[in-house]
């Protein structure tokens, strides 16, 4: 499928609920694509994949997403101005479901990979209409169902209620195409009841009477159309060709020099041409004949058949002078089929499918074999004219598509690299409230754990001396790196380093519980880490305090998050009075790992800087040590 269908579910999936759901979808269905390109050809089993995401996210079915997807696609297709090709259909809701076969066709030539269903208008009355559709994907009836629902909502004003009378072949939640159990081609059928108001249709199109002045004109003579149309084929009842236009014949002639020229009238149909649209019709009298409003695309197939020298020499007769010719390409008619009643015949008023002069040389055609009435040689070098310019257009639009996706992946990378250098200074949940405006950035908790380490006899000899002074840097980049290495988020959080001093809280800004044993923990691995490094004459002393502090994002140039409150203090001065490879806890701290099965050993009564004598503890070991 091409991304303009992916680029509308993705617009309104977001718009309908949210960002993050959408995130949440392309998860579960691993979708690596953070934009669709309008051009671009996607996996057809992403949609219903994306469905069934979107309904194990909300709890509705995937028939109700395949739906909704095809209502959105209407409302999205706007954006490239295809409103205004709906719009010009007819003044009929009618009129649009017959001529969607002919949109698709015309957006071949804009989406040239396109693998369009085939819908026929077959049935029509007061209450409504029924609709015939055919694809080779299965899946996609409810999303079509959907598109039938909106086009009648905001292009016809009306309410449309869609049944489904008749299915064969369709699986839902797939894409891939009915399961084949024989070499014999399968496809998707699916006929639709579509229930609204259609009288005002069915006065001024289906039953109007005809006009007494075209009652009287007089009958017209068959060859005459045929000499209009000189690529016209009648058929009869068992649809055989009974009359073909001059061009048609000579047509079928060039390219098929081994037939007999003779045998062409009389023969079936489907001998001599295969049908390209509509896909995997009955070429039958009855099945015909309800498509009144359906243009066929038929395609010229070439004979084997290498036994009659006389039909031989006629071919090399007329392809003589077209030395252009390149057999390799088909030749493609269309062009509706009427039913004339009068001789109980059809006629398919068709014309070869030309887009420029290259293509009508590859057929053996000129121009003068074009029909003279209409647009068609007008069309072709108008063709020929304006390809050339188009397809340089559509080069560009391809570059500029492409380096669009780079820059944004590009954007995404440093939007990523942005948030963890932003993280690494402010925590996450803090920079994420300052991003929704929420002015304050100061929160009081009732009870953390603030972790004090240092780093002791790093300066060995003269630190004004540089080669010392590197030493040092080297020594400190190494010991607080093995440090952040068991800084386990969002159990602990680092808060910052100050020279030899690293400040680390459990318990801010992700209330935590259990902060004391989350602190305690960490200490008791940093100790036998830090000796493994074999560091000469390097040592750290830890301490830790538990009590209310005070947290808040501080600076405006290099923000930093704070802590604040006597509980600092007092871990600040557990640290200063620890001693090399040992962890001291306060009382209070102390009193809480104690209740967890910590194993601790009383140090005694220590002097503290402004707070006297605190009875103090060494931890020794964890509970499960």
């Amino acid at each position: 499928m091409y991304g303009m269908l992916y680029e509308s579910v993705a617009f309104f999936i977001e718009k309908e609920f949210g960002k993050d759901i959408w995130k949440q979808v392309c998860q579960i269905v691993d979708c690596k694509h953070n934009t669709f390109k309008t051009h671009q050809i996607y996996p057809d089993k992403l949609m219903p994949d994306i469905a069934a995401a979107l309904a194990a996210c909300t709890g509705e079915s995937v028939d109700y997403y395949m739906n909704f997807f095809g209502r959105c696609f209407v409302r999205f297709f706007s954006n490239f101005g295809y409103d205004r090709m709906i719009r010009s259909t007819g003044r009929y809701y009618c009129d649009f479901l017959q001529s969607i076969d002919n949109i698709h066709l015309q957006m071949r030539f804009t989406y040239p990979k396109m693998k369009s269903p085939s819908m026929q208008l077959i049935e029509v009355d007061d209450e409504g209409a029924i609709m015939l559709y055919r694809s080779g994907r299965t899946g996609m009836s409810k999303y079509l169902t959907g598109q039938f629902i909106e086009v009648a909502k905001e292009f016809y004003n009306l309410h449309v209620d869609v049944q489904v009378l008749e299915s064969q072949n369709d699986i839902a939640g797939g894409t891939a195409g009915p399961i084949k159990l024989t070499n014999a081609s399968r496809v998707v059928i699916v006929k639709y009841r579509l229930n609204f108001d259609n009288r005002d249709y069915m006065t001024n199109c289906v039953n109007s009477s005809i006009h007494q002045s075209q009652l009287d004109l007089a009958a017209v003579d068959l060859n005459i159309l045929l000499d209009f149309f000189p690529f016209t084929i009648v058929l009869n009842r068992d649809m055989k060709i009974a009359y073909a236009g001059e061009k048609i014949v000579e047509t079928w002639i060039l390219h098929n020099p081994d037939e007999d020229p003779k045998s062409f009238i009389g023969s079936k149909l489907v001998q001599h041409f295969k049908c390209r649209r509509p896909k995997d019709v009955p070429m039958e009298w009855n099945d015909i004949t309800q498509m009144r409003t359906v243009l066929f695309e038929f395609e010229l197939v070439r004979s084997n058949n290498k036994d009659v020298a006389a039909a031989k020499e006629i071919g090399k007769s007329i392809s003589s002078s077209r030395k252009d010719l390149e057999t390799n390409k088909p030749i493609l008619l269309k062009g509706p089929l009427y039913q004339l009643k009068d001789i109980n015949s059809l006629i398919y008023l068709c014309s070869p499918l030309i887009e420029n002069l290259e293509e009508l040389h590859s057929y053996g055609l000129f121009l003068n074999d074009l029909n003279s009435h209409g647009l068609s040689r007008e069309l072709v070098m108008a063709g020929w004219q304006h390809g050339s310019t188009l397809e340089m257009m559509f080069e560009k639009e391809e570059v500029r598509s492409d380096e669009l996706e780079k820059s944004l992946k590009l954007s995404d990378s440093w939007k990523k690299q942005g948030d963890e250098l932003l993280y690494s200074m402010i925590p996450r949940p803090i920079a994420e409230r300052m991003r929704n405006g929420e002015e304050s950035t100061c929160q009081t908790f009732e009870e953390v754990s603030v972790i004090f380490i240092e780093i002791l006899d790093l300066y060995v000899g003269d630190s004004s001396n540089i080669q010392n002074a590197m030493k040092a840097v080297n020594t400190l980049n190494s010991v607080f790196s093995a440090i952040d290495e068991e800084i386990i988020s969002p159990f602990i959080y680092k808060v910052e380093t100050v020279g030899m001093v690293y400040m680390a809280v459990s318990g801010a800004p992700d209330i935590n519980p259990l902060h004391a044993e989350h602190a305690c923990d960490l200490a008791l691995r940093l100790i036998p880490k830090i000796q493994a490094l074999k560091l000469p004459g390097i040592s750290i002393r830890i301490g830790i305090n538990s009590g209310p502090v005070v947290a808040g994002v501080v600076g405006l140039k290099v923000p930093r998050y704070c802590l604040f409150g006597d509980t600092v203090n007092t871990a600040s001065r557990m640290e200063s009075t620890s001693e090399p490879y040992k962890i001291q806890l306060s009382n209070y701290s102390a009193e809480k790992v104690s209740k967890a099965n910590y194993k601790l050993e009383s140090r005694g009564y220590v002097k503290v800087k402004g707070k006297g004598e605190m009875e103090t503890f060494w931890l020794l070991e964890g509970p499960n040590q």
